[in-house]
């Protein structure tokens, strides 16, 4: 199996949807299907079960993923030890959330103009680690949302977002103009998979401990609301399917996006993506 094949198979496997998923990968959907229908003739087994709304996984499939992102994340790490070991001009940064947000297309041509020549990488991650594997040494900087558990980080604010509670169009919560977190304390919430970030389980669930499926990807939120009327929380102001809707919520508090890096970081890189970050959201 080749690594790009596999990061082709988790973005369809985490978007639930070949067309969405070619869109992330900046390809078009006929060479993505005949990757994954050869991944499939190479495992010998059916990874995802399509149909005319989307694809799900099968057990081999689920199986695959998991495997597939601990390899990657593998292949990532020895990639930055190289080019680190190699002295080579490069900075890879982690996001975390919707790339068609205007502040990330401006603080990514502003940062293209600054630094000329240098090979910026771009790790894109699940809802699982909202450091996008800073911690874990795979980025130099991430470009995410918090709150998380800042030990041994430098956060910076770049915009506070209003946050509401996705609901299937038809249930009878969607009519309303507000919510109060108090009038979904019955509903199953998103929960993320055993060792995520506590800090960042407890704000997207509303401050208390809940009860729902487990999901790692936005898409698969998506689908938990779609499929079984669970109810979670997002930033407003995004794209949702018509199916869908988000209610503010008006005693949630807001979403940071924020930009971060180790504690102590002396890179100029580094330093000077914070401040064109900050310039760029600050329009």
């Amino acid at each position: 199996m080749e690594l790009r094949t596999l990061r082709y198979f988790v973005a369809v496997a985490e978007e639930l949807h070949f067309g969405r998923a070619a869109t992330r990968l900046h390809m078009s959907q006929p060479p993505l299907s005949r990757a994954i229908k050869q991944l499939e003739t190479e495992v010998g087994a059916l990874l995802l079960a399509r149909s005319t709304t989307g694809v799900t996984l099968t057990p081999v499939g689920a199986v695959l993923l998991d495997e597939a992102r601990a390899l990657l994340d593998h292949a990532d790490r020895v990639r930055v030890r190289v080019s680190a070991a190699a002295g080579a001009e490069t900075i890879t940064v982690g996001i975390l959330g919707d790339g068609t947000d205007p502040g990330v297309a401006r603080l990514a041509a502003a940062y293209r103009r600054n630094h000329p020549g240098l090979d910026i990488r771009i790790r894109d991650t699940d809802l699982t680690d909202p450091t996008c594997g800073l911690r874990a040494g795979l980025v130099d900087v991430a470009l995410t949302r918090a709150p998380f558990d800042e030990t041994a980080l430098t956060v910076r604010t770049l915009r506070a977002d209003p946050v509401g509670v996705v609901l299937r169009a038809d249930d009878p919560l969607a009519r309303r103009d507000r919510l109060r977190l108090a009038e979904l304390r019955d509903r199953r919430w998103f929960q993320f998979p055993q060792g995520t970030d506590h800090i960042w389980q407890e704000y997207w669930n509303g401050g208390r401990p809940r009860e729902g499926p487990v999901v790692r990807a936005v898409q698969e939120c998506l689908h938990a609301v779609l499929w079984n009327g669970t109810v979670g929380l997002a930033p407003l102001g995004h794209d949702l399917p018509a199916e869908l809707t988000v209610v503010p919520l008006i005693d949630m508090a807001p979403s940071r996006v924020v930009v971060v890096c180790n504690r102590g970081e002396t890179s100029p890189l580094i330093r000077s993506f914070i401040e064109i970050a900050t310039a760029a959201f600050r329009r």
